[in-house]
């Protein structure tokens, strides 16, 4: 009878580990090998800006890349905040400008023009009118020749 080959499962593990380990060792030899960025070849390598600068700047950017992990919730609440505010800012202001208008126009008509018969509810929707550039405000003159 001839005799089976065997495989030792302890000798397969260890040549498995040596492969493992050599592929390590390159990898390591890889990231060693690694290109520069662009924007720190091109400011620290082609310009010539003083390696100082560098460490303040990567040492920011891990400060900075820190803090959003950490605060990651209240950045996005505060975020969201200025969004809003960035979004409505434009209604309300509007909103000002048509009261200042009508404001204006309401003391242009009390001033100027004859508002015997008219009330306060008729002087705010005519001021309302003539900021919308309706002219009602002219047949206010017209009454009064």
């Amino acid at each position: 009878m001839s005799k089976k080959e065997t495989t030792n499962p302890k000798e397969v593990s260890n040549q498995n580990y040596e492969a493992k380990k050599m592929n390590t060792s390159e990898n390591l030899k890889k990231k060693k090998d690694k290109d520069l960025p662009w924007w720190v070849e091109l400011l620290f390598v082609q310009i010539g800006l003083p390696d100082k600068l560098l460490i303040k700047i990567l040492k920011a950017k891990k400060t900075s890349k820190e803090f959003i992990q950490n605060e990651k919730k209240s950045l996005i609440v505060f975020l969201f905040v200025f969004t809003t505010l960035a979004y409505f800012y434009p209604v309300i202001k509007h909103a000002k400008n048509k009261l200042d208008c009508e404001a204006i126009a309401k003391n242009y008509i009390i001033k100027n023009k004859n508002i015997i018969g008219i009330n306060k509810r008729e002087l705010k929707m005519i001021s309302t009118n003539f900021c919308y550039g309706g002219e009602e405000i002219y047949e206010i003159e017209n009454l009064k020749n």
